[in-house]
């Protein structure tokens, strides 16, 4: 069996007047793995992201999205609560980016993923359709 996971990341906005340039964009827009492998789904930062926390979410179709995990460059973390089975996060210093990773996967993590900066604005993410 074949699981899918479709992802995509909410942009951050700095507020007017702000050149800081901060900014969040996915390594690559889908994954798919094995049902029962892992995956790492890898997101880059560029600005001065060093004070923010960076943050994971799922979103299943028609449902809003749910709080994954939290992780800051101080190697803060935390997760939702109840936290996920099988995910974890991690600070990627060599690509200025951070990973989150599945392990175990079901067909259940078949999902749309984000990744953020904080503090985020929401916005209109490209749109995903996950048929299974």
């Amino acid at each position: 069996l074949n699981l899918v996971c479709k992802w995509s990341h909410y942009v951050s906005i700095s507020p007017a007047g702000s050149t800081s340039g901060e900014g969040i964009e996915p390594s690559s827009s889908t994954v798919n793995v094995l049902q029962g492998g892992s995956v790492t789904l890898s997101c880059k930062y560029n600005g001065s992201a060093a004070a923010d926390e960076l943050l994971w979410y799922r979103q299943y179709s028609r449902s809003r999205p749910e709080f994954l995990i939290l992780i800051s460059e101080a190697k803060y973390e935390r997760k939702a609560d109840p936290p996920v089975y099988g995910v974890s996060a991690k600070i990627n210093e060599e690509k200025n980016g951070v990973d989150l990773k599945i392990s175990s996967t079901a067909v259940s993590d078949s999902a749309l993923y984000y990744c953020a900066l904080r503090p985020t604005v929401t916005g209109n993410p490209p749109s995903t359709v996950l048929k299974l």
